[in-house]
């Protein structure tokens, strides 16, 4: 018997355990197990590290559209709570209005809030102040009172729609200009990262892909401070046009009665 024989017969084969054995068949029946594992240690994805990593003009463009996100969302809370204030402001004086109490009751009301008094109390108060300013002077005939008090109700119609309307112009810029912005940082960035392999003999996606990446989140920031702003400034824009409808009603309604008031009083 030649010695490599018996060194093989003299080696003993020991069964793997059982759990190992097990584990093997199943990495051998699924082979994606495996590479699915190693896959995933290898492409875990560092949004921190690729925003740090990024070239300058990147990083700026980032730093831009976070300041443009953040001062969306400040002007998003401060708009919703300024129109819900409005339109329960309008429905209380509303209700005072149409339950009968007395105009010159409602107007001093109005006149002690002051500055506090908004909405459709400011436009009640402006048009009787002009009103009653006008009807003092003697051989004044109704339709001077009435323009006068119209026009009184416009103006203040105006400040007040002013200020409801007031930053959404920012939200609708924001909205149309952040993807462009993130589109021109990820259009930097891909340009850098084609720009380095000049150097390179070998060129593979391994060398562009972390370029490309960390180009992308600039794009996806521009999105992500995009799609809020043009959603809030659709919602409140019609908001605005609501409201704005209401006021011009009340003023028409006002003008009616103070139309009627000038009759009586002739």
């Amino acid at each position: 018997m030649t010695p490599l024989s018996a060194l093989l017969q003299a080696t003993s084969v020991e069964p793997l355990p059982e759990e190992a054995a097990t584990t093997a068949a199943e990495l051998a029946a699924d082979p994606g197990v495996a590479g699915g594992a190693a896959a995933a240690a290898g492409n875990h994805l560092d949004i921190v590290q690729l925003i740090l990593h990024a070239s300058i003009p990147v990083q700026f463009v980032m730093v831009l559209l976070l300041v443009a996100s953040i001062a969306s969302w400040v002007i998003i809370f401060r708009k919703r709570s300024l129109l819900s204030r409005a339109e329960d402001e309008s429905d209380r004086f509303e209700e005072r209005f149409w339950s009968g109490a007395e105009l010159s009751k409602l107007y001093a009301g109005a006149q002690g809030r002051g500055r506090d008094s908004g909405g459709l109390e400011a436009i009640f108060e402006s048009g009787f102040r002009e009103f009653n300013r006008i009807r003092e002077r003697r051989g004044v005939d109704s339709r001077i009172q009435l323009e006068g008090a119209q026009r009184a109700m416009r103006v203040t119609t105006s400040r007040e729609l002013d200020g409801l309307e007031r930053n959404l112009e920012f939200l609708a810029n924001v909205g149309s200009i952040s993807p462009y912005v993130g589109l021109f940082g990820t259009v930097w960035g891909i340009m850098i990262s084609f720009q380095g392999l000049a150097n390179v003999k070998e060129a593979t996606i391994a060398s562009v892909a972390p370029g490309i990446s960390e180009a992308l989140i600039a794009t996806a920031m521009g999105l992500f401070a995009a799609i809020p702003a043009v959603w809030a400034y659709n919602r409140f824009a019609t908001k605005v046009e609501r409201i704005a409808t209401r006021y011009d009603a009340f003023a028409e309604e006002f003008s009616s009665i103070l139309q009627r008031q000038s009759h009586l009083d002739e």
